[in-house]
């Protein structure tokens, strides 16, 4: 628990804008006063959802991508805690954990070149120190009997969140993951591009499926090595968006026969969702509302355990967007499982 910086009163009064006559979420939502026996305080706790902030970026630095993951756990923040407190957003049902301080992590990292290899072999490296904490304080969670919502960071912490949850249950668990990436790349040494291959390759990850894959950013090694894996399934996002021979209601369908029967983490990487600010954003992708929906589709199965966003990377001009989106995505998650 070293890495955990418990959410406090003065952190939600810096950021609480407060109107009279409109109670806001952050004033019902509920937090801890103590950062001793987490396990027990949670287990004891009359709440369903545990947000956690995982503000880093340095999986997206091991994997030569562009970095600002890290600031997406403020943005969300500043956001969530100002929406309205009602009946559909129900914030008593909500602990505000904290976050994960990888701030040494991210320094060491700022002091790598991305175009040598002696430092991308020394940022996964940290990866795999970051991929200990992260799978602890998940595991935490899931045994407590809690949903935890991930806010990232990059997509290397789906290894974490699955291998957290995979413990914390005694047994692998199924994945759908919305991405334009299948994130199954070779064991190279840890990076936000392989983090479903490390977890499958360990026996925490069993049904996977991909929903939104891209043609352009998929090698046609990865291709061959996905249909090798019979617990592996996708469709294309082209399939489904472009010439639309496939359905989205029909393939949220046939995803969820592939994953939901057992339990499942729901992941969301921000790459797939159009003229988001990410790590590798795209003019081509999901529409926001199409994310929503995949969000509220999903969260509404009692298997469903967890649910990560990931990847956004917002600007100070972009920051509000990016943290409407993921505000967005969060109380669709809750709402889904309270109602």
């Amino acid at each position: 628990m070293d890495k955990l910086v418990l959410f406090n009163n003065n952190s939600l009064n810096k950021l609480l804008n407060k109107r009279q006559g409109e109670p806001k979420f952050g004033e019902h939502i509920q937090i801890l006063t103590s950062i001793s026996n987490i396990y027990d305080q949670l287990v004891d706790l009359d709440v369903t959802h545990v947000i956690i902030g995982l503000p880093e970026d340095v999986g997206v630095f091991a994997n030569y991508g562009k970095t600002g993951a890290s600031k997406a756990w403020e943005a969300t923040l500043k956001v969530l805690l100002n929406i309205q407190s009602n009946e559909f957003t129900k914030a008593n049902r909500v602990l505000i954990l904290g976050h994960l301080d990888f701030s040494e992590e991210l320094s060491k990292v700022s002091e790598l070149d991305v175009n040598e290899k002696k430092s991308i072999a020394k940022a996964r490296k940290i990866v795999s120190k970051i991929d200990k904490h992260v799978t602890f304080i998940v595991s935490q969670i899931v045994s407590a009997g809690k949903k935890p919502i991930i806010i990232g960071g990059g997509h290397n912490n789906a290894y974490g969140n699955i291998k957290g949850t995979s413990l914390a249950l005694k047994k692998p668990i199924n994945i759908i993951n919305f991405d334009a990436h299948s994130d199954f790349r070779p064991e190279e040494g840890r990076h936000s591009g392989n983090g479903f291959s490390y977890a499958y390759a360990e026996g925490f990850l069993n049904s996977y499926f991909i929903f939104g894959l891209q043609r352009n950013y998929t090698s046609d090694k990865l291709f061959k090595s996905l249909k090798k894996f019979k617990l592996v399934k996708y469709n294309m996002f082209e399939d489904l968006a472009v010439g639309k021979e496939l359905k989205f209601k029909e393939e949220l369908e046939r995803a969820s026969n592939h994953i939901s029967s057992k339990p499942f983490g729901i992941e969301l990487d921000c790459d797939v969702i159009e003229n988001i600010p990410s790590s590798a954003m795209t003019p081509s992708g999901f529409s926001v509302n199409k994310a929503r929906s995949f969000v509220s589709y999903f969260g509404k199965f009692e298997n469903a355990r967890y649910l990560h966003i990931c990847e956004a990377a917002p600007t100070k001009k972009t920051e509000t967007q990016v943290g409407k989106l993921i505000t967005y995505l969060i109380t669709d998650f809750i709402e889904a499982y309270e109602n």
